[in-house]
């Protein structure tokens, strides 16, 4: 049994508002055009043939209406007979106007399978509009036809007869879809108004000019239909332009405005219903990723890619049935809209049919290509009231579902690792990046720049005394005491100074004139030194520098700098380098965490712009130290996005010989995950940081991927023991098997062995056992800025372990 046509039907709710309307119209249209049916049946048979040639047509015409591609038949339909019966009005009345129309719309009607009541509703849309034409020309001084010339009051007659007819029928449409479908009123007319201006505008035009034509002969009549198939053509290509700027062009698919457009309206219709206090239901945008796409393109080529991506489209069209829309925005992404959910569950069930779908080889020129997909799923409104936040968040969703390696994920706050907090700390980091940077952008020096400048950028004497250097910062500028303020109101200064810690703390210091500039007071003795202060010694607040890089445009983004963490030979206590961490005092939120630092860094241009700072600093701090007489060897860590291009072996190249620093001064620490990234490139260059004499670490070994490959395969000279192995190796037989283990390999490869995280004596007597190399941890000194690590050196007395190497007690195996 044939479904019935939901043109048709009216929504259940909406019948009694909607079959008011439809009974006003015809009343009003029977009422309207009553006078005028009477007196054409008595003037009927005195009509001419150019009456009946027009009526003919008129007919004939709307049994075939001009339906526009892509559009509803219903509202958008061109019914040439708008031209004729408005001709008929002009020459010979409303009542034979109105009685043509009737039958124009009953076999059009019958030709479309409208309902009853909505031919009869066209018919009295149609009465009620020709009869406020009519009433326009009778505003004129006579018959409009009725001499030989029209003059201009004729013509302003006519014209507006024409606005009267569109106002009214464009007017009962609307209104009629309003009642029907609840849709809202004037975005709804606001859309379809260029469509209906054009076309039946352009009908309404034709008609004076077919009545003079009728009155000089009836033959000219049929001639209109020429400007009537021209009409129809450029409706026609109104509606394609219209289509082509919402279809993507190779699938044949909806595009991202398309899909705009289709949220919003869906959004909009659940909003309306959820107010009404019908049944809640939900919007889901599910988001689609191609997983091998770029595989494919890079193998085969562009053409078959494109090939690969119809197919896929034909694919998800298959699998999503109407109403829901299949978009694709772009690349190799698509998305899916669906409506009327009741729970999520329907829409994972219907992306894991899209996946079944997606995992089906495609067989393009006899060779079967595998390219499946990851969904992210948002739901309307737990995930977002609008196209962008659902677009975000279903965003996240998907890549959710790539890192987990899985096909499917629905969106949750804590997957969504790019919340406008962390956009704009992002955005904090750039400006006090470039900020800081500004002086020295393109990283040049000015042309009187001696060879070797200090960490604030001033000149640094050779015979620079050690003790001088701890007075300075190792990027800004020299360390100085927040200024106090000063102002005429005493009461005034006294506020804004307690209000203020830092200034509370500098008016105490020139008060007493003895506060320490930086100082720390240290407890313990040796190797053990630790200081009372936690993070290296000093209390962060006291870092506060009244000029730093922003305070004078007024966006402080607070401070970069550089702590340095010592690195100390097990066997002698000798301090051999330092290994720089990276610090960042934000004005609002503190210290930043430095792994949501580089968290928030990696994944943008903005992990570059750090990288070059960092180095430019590091390599300025070793050239200072260098000339205060301390040699030190510095490790920086490198992310992967660095070590993709050769930019940053050019960088350390001419940095270290603008300085003056021995490039074995310098060490990068890379991890395995940066390798595995892309080890063509990473490897390319690794090796050129080699041939410039820069060491480079595996840091992190043990936690990464094909530990033996690159112990073999890179140009190393030392390995770092990762934390998570150190901490636990005296509890933990088989952490402190690893770290044995590790030492081993890396001294048969000729590597040197560092251990991270050495934090009692237990654990770095039993590294001494296990022949570690060197050390870094809180056993020794916590990370501290550049002038209190010089402080601290000045302290420090090497502690060595006593005995041979089987002192150490070693934890036995659990049994398993």
């Amino acid at each position: 049994m044939e479904s019935p046509d939901p043109r048709n039907l009216v929504p259940p709710g909406r019948t009694a508002h909607f079959s008011t309307f439809v009974a006003a119209v015809l009343v009003a249209a029977v009422l309207v055009s009553a006078d005028g049916l009477v007196s054409f049946a008595s003037t009927l048979p005195d009509l001419p043939a150019a009456f009946w040639t027009m009526a003919v047509l008129a007919v004939a015409c709307d049994a075939r209406p001009f339906l526009p591609p892509g559009r509803g038949q219903s509202s958008s339909a061109v019914f040439p007979s708008t031209c004729f019966t408005f001709a008929i009005l002009l020459g010979w009345g409303l009542g034979p106007a109105v009685a043509v129309q009737a039958v124009a719309v009953v076999v059009s009607g019958i030709r479309m399978r409208h309902a009853p009541w909505r031919t009869a509703f066209n018919a009295g849309q149609y009465a009620c509009s020709l009869a406020a034409a009519y009433a326009m020309t009778r505003l004129g001084p006579g018959e409009v036809y009725d001499g030989a010339a029209l003059g201009w009051t004729d013509i302003a007659a006519i014209g507006g007869a024409g606005v009267a007819w569109f106002a009214v029928n464009y007017g009962l449409v609307t209104a009629a879809v309003r009642l029907r479908f609840g849709e809202r009123w004037w975005p709804n007319a606001w859309h379809g108004l260029p469509f209906e201006l054009l076309s039946t505008g352009s009908l309404l035009l034709l008609a004076p000019v077919l009545v003079t034509a009728a009155r000089a002969s009836a033959a000219l009549v049929p001639l209109v239909l020429v400007p009537l198939f021209a009409v129809y053509r450029m409706a026609r290509l109104t509606v394609e332009q219209h289509q082509l700027a919402s279809l993507d062009p190779l699938t044949g698919l909806p595009n991202r405005k398309a899909l705009l457009a289709e949220v919003n309206e869906q959004v909009h219709r659940h909003a309306e219903r959820a107010a009404r206090g019908e049944s809640e239901t939900r919007l889901a945008l599910l988001l689609i990723d191609l997983d091998r796409f770029k595989n494919v393109n890079d193998a085969l080529g562009h053409a078959v890619g494109d090939r690969l991506l119809v197919e896929v489209s034909a694919r998800l069209t298959d699998v999503v049935a109407p109403p829901q829309m299949v978009a694709r925005l772009g690349g190799d992404e698509f998305a899916i809209v669906m409506t009327g959910l009741t729970d999520v569950g329907e829409a994972r069930a219907l992306a894991d049919q899209v996946v079944r779908a997606l995992a089906e080889p495609v067989p393009l020129d006899g060779l079967p290509l595998d390219v499946g997909g990851s969904i992210g799923i948002a739901l309307y409104p737990e995930h977002g009231e609008d196209f962008a936040t659902l677009m975000r968040h279903a965003d996240v969703a998907m890549y959710d579902a790539k890192h987990r390696n899985d096909t499917v994920a629905v969106y949750t706050a804590e997957s969504d690792h790019n919340s406008a907090e962390r956009l704009g700390l992002l955005a904090d980091l750039r400006r006090v990046l470039e900020v800081g940077a500004s002086g020295r952008a393109d990283g040049s020096a000015p042309a009187d720049a001696p060879t070797v400048r200090g960490g604030d950028g001033a000149v640094l004497p050779a015979s620079a005394p050690l003790e001088e250097s701890t007075g300075t910062r190792w990027w800004g500028r020299r360390r100085r005491r927040p200024r106090v303020v000063h102002h005429d109101d005493e009461l005034i200064a006294r506020i804004i100074t307690g209000a203020d810690p830092t200034l509370r703390r500098a008016a105490r210091a020139v008060e007493s004139d003895d506060a320490p500039a930086g100082g720390t007071a240290w407890s313990g003795v040796g190797a053990g030194a630790q200081p009372e202060l936690g993070h290296g010694g000093a209390d962060p607040t006291t870092l506060t520098d009244d000029d730093h890089p922003g305070a004078e445009s007024g966006t402080d983004a607070g401070e970069i700098m550089m702590y340095y963490q010592p690195q100390v030979a097990i066997a002698t206590g000798d301090v051999v380098g330092v290994e720089a961490l990276l610090r960042w005092r934000h004005p609002r939120r503190g210290m930043v965490d430095p792994e949501e630092l580089i968290r928030v860094a990696e994944q943008s241009a903005v992990m570059r712009l750090l990288t070059r700072r960092v180095v430019d600093d590091v390599v300025e701090q070793l050239a200072k130290w260098s000339a205060a007489g301390l040699g030190l060897r510095a490790a920086v860590n490198v992310s992967v996005r660095d070590l993709h291009t050769g930019e940053i072996a050019d960088q350390i190249a001419d940095r270290l010989a603008r300085y003056g620093v021995a490039p074995e001064r310098l060490q990068l620490e890379i991890t395995e995950g940066a390798l595995m990234a892309d080890p063509r490139r990473v490897l390319t260059t690794i090796t050129r940081l080699h041939r410039i004499g820069v060491g480079i670490a595996l840091d992190d070994f043990g936690t990464g991927y094909s530990s033996l490959q690159h112990l073999r395969r890179l140009p190393l000279s030392e390995v770092k023991v990762d934390r998570s192995f150190v901490l636990g190796m005296v509890e933990d037989a088989d952490d402190a098997a690893i770290v044995r283990s590790t030492i081993e390999l890396a001294k048969a490869l000729g590597l040197r062995v560092v251990a991270e995280g050495v934090e009692d004596e237990r654990t770095w007597r039993m590294l001494h056992a296990a022949g570690c190399d060197a050390a870094q941890g809180w056993f020794y000194a916590r990370p501290m800025p550049a002038e209190e690590l010089v402080a601290w050196l000045a302290r420090y007395r090497p502690l060595r372990p006593l005995g041979g190497h089987d002192e150490a007690e070693v934890p036995r195996r659990h049994a398993r």
